[in-house]
């Protein structure tokens, strides 16, 4: 764990000060935009691929989930009966709808990346790994010697829980007040707005 997250960390922290040296505050959102129209032309085609297979992972989760539990404990789960299939396609494509009405009405993409990240961010990154750990351990300390060593981490997850939730509900709130002010600013991008608000070359 400790490793992985000091490899993204480092690698999050050397990409975000290579862009803010040659891009500053004049970045595109996303970043590759500004790294030059052929350079981003060979980039999100190579991307692409990744990024399809990302969108039909994250529209086939949720929709999965919905449709075992509304048709659990019936015949239409595992047949390929009509209800099956009418079921199936409509948490699809709900999903996929839903998936579209957020991305549409919130067209700032960097506004919009803030959002998911302060809420899904720490609540799936920060927190677990407290909430794993005291969830695992607490027995062991109460029903034997108390440790340093079994205080400390004890101390650092619960550290780790009262931070996420401190940029969960601090970063949700700025990101919130950045989609108000690009509202608000003059151009700013509209709601179902098919306008090029990337900044991008």
């Amino acid at each position: 764990m400790v490793t992985c997250q000091a490899g993204v960390t480092v690698v999050y922290a050397i990409i975000g000060c290579i862009v803010y040296y040659y891009c500053g505050s004049y970045v595109a959102a996303p970043a590759l935009g500004s790294a030059g129209r052929v350079i981003k032309i060979i980039s999100y085609a190579f991307a692409l691929p990744g990024l399809l297979v990302t969108m039909a992972i994250v529209t086939h989760i949720p929709a999965k989930f919905i449709f075992v539990n509304v048709l659990r404990g019936s015949r239409h789960l595992t047949s390929n009966t009509p209800t099956h299939w009418i079921s199936w396609l409509s948490c699809t494509f709900a999903i996929t709808i839903i998936a579209w009405i957020i991305a549409s009405t919130i067209p700032v993409f960097d506004a919009l990346v803030s959002l998911i990240g302060a809420l899904l961010g720490p609540l799936m990154c920060i927190q677990p790994m407290g909430a794993m750990w005291l969830y695992d351990n607490w027995g062991k300390g109460r029903d034997q010697h108390k440790t340093k060593r079994w205080m400390l981490t004890s101390l650092w997850s619960v550290i780790l829980i009262i931070v996420g939730t401190f940029l969960m509900v601090a970063g949700t709130y700025g990101s919130v007040v950045g989609i108000m002010d690009a509202y608000r600013e003059s151009g700013g991008s509209a709601a179902f707005s098919c306008a090029d608000n990337s900044n991008s070359v």
